[in-house]
């Protein structure tokens, strides 16, 4: 019996490439085709000019793919090629079944999520997705029902912290996925449905379809705070999921040298540039006290984000130290605020959060925090 990455190229190879008289397989016009437990995804490359001509394939692609017994939900995104120099087709990709692309995007709400905060950063490294777990699960601690998305599509990393490694969601009936859930927050990601060493070669358009699946087909059910857990940089997803998504606001992680400060700036630029608030910058690996002696070590320098905050004129919710706790209870799926909530590590995650929602609630802010480890 053939595969079903064999049958779904068989499924394909019945649909014409316009212009050169063979099928869109035999016209290499399909990528490699992605398939774990039942949920396929590909993408087909178009002229950029005559890119918009091609949804009705895309669509009926699509189709074909999920009419394939075994397959429980299929993505097919458009991918365009752009000549140098010319200006990016509108229509290359669209938001298939919500009837809009993500040129001229439409900033429909996720039914039952209150608030949706992104956590980013302009550049990776800088500790951004354990910020976001961590955060995600310090608004938890303070009352409040989370679900945490994880938008990084080429470095899923949320599983692991989460400690849900491994882990499958289930398909509801209604074919919306179930996020799972520790520590009472509910989780998505592109990497419960990979394996963790599988690369993600996907160009944009078939990452942001995947994102908007997850992010719109997941039963999230009523949730007070959605964090999503961006990618790193200014790219297509970013900007997508900030023209696309009705963001409450953006949380900002750099560390304190100025390297990493320039890539922040360009990151807090883009969510300012497309009208979403920025809620503040949080400094990560801040400085180090040395476990032997107690000296303070400012290894990547001190107070560069909030000097920068004050320079930008948005809130500096405050630094997180470059600790070796934080890291082992990371790489071990035991987040410190879940795992050690009343120990200093969490505190400043707890402060962080209430910095947030006191600027949620238009409170005024105060004194951002310094947590010293002795």
């Amino acid at each position: 019996m053939p595969s079903l990455k064999e049958q779904v190229a068989a499924a394909l190879s019945k649909l014409s490439m316009p212009g050169t008289g063979k099928d869109i397989v035999a016209a290499g016009a399909v990528s490699d085709i992605y398939e774990k437990d039942g949920k396929v995804m590909l993408s087909i490359s178009v002229p950029a000019d005559k890119a918009s001509r091609f949804e009705p394939i895309r669509a009926a692609a699509e189709a074909a793919v999920k009419a394939i017994p075994g397959v429980v939900k299929a993505t097919v995104a458009l991918t365009a090629e752009v000549a140098p120099g010319s200006a990016a087709p509108k229509a290359a990709a669209q938001d298939h079944g919500h009837g809009h692309s993500h040129a001229m995007p439409a900033k429909n709400g996720i039914p039952g999520v209150k608030s949706i905060i992104a956590v980013a950063s302009g550049k990776g490294g800088v500790g951004k997705s354990t910020t976001a777990v961590n955060f995600a699960l310090a608004l938890s601690a303070r009352g409040l029902k989370v679900g945490i998305l994880d938008a990084d599509i080429y470095g899923p990393s949320v599983p692991r912290l989460m400690g849900l490694s491994g882990d499958k969601p289930e398909v509801n009936e209604d074919r919306t996925l179930a996020p799972l859930e520790n520590y009472g927050v509910k989780v998505m990601s592109i990497g419960f449905l990979v394996d963790e060493e599988t690369p993600m070669i996907w160009r944009a358009p078939m990452a942001v379809s995947a994102l908007t699946q997850m992010l719109r087909e997941s039963a999230w059910g009523d949730l007070d705070v959605l964090v999503v857990d961006m990618p790193p940089g200014t790219g297509d997803v970013q900007l997508t999921m900030a023209q696309q998504v009705p963001l409450t606001g953006a949380v900002i992680v750099s560390t304190p040298q100025d390297l990493a400060l320039l890539d922040a700036r360009r990151g807090v630029a883009m969510f300012q540039k497309v009208e979403v608030p920025v809620l503040g910058i949080v400094e990560n690996m801040a400085y180090f006290i040395c476990p032997n002696c107690g000296t303070h070590h400012d290894i990547f320098g001190h107070g560069g984000a909030a000097q920068e905050a004050r320079r930008i004129g948005v809130p500096f919710l405050g630094e997180v130290p470059l600790e070796m706790k934080i890291r082992e209870t990371s790489d071990a799926g035991l987040p410190v605020v879940a795992t050690e909530p009343n120990g200093p590590h969490a505190e400043s995650y707890l402060a962080i959060a209430g910095q947030v929602l006191d600027t949620l609630a238009g409170k005024p802010q105060r004194a951002a925090p310094r947590i010293v480890i002795e």
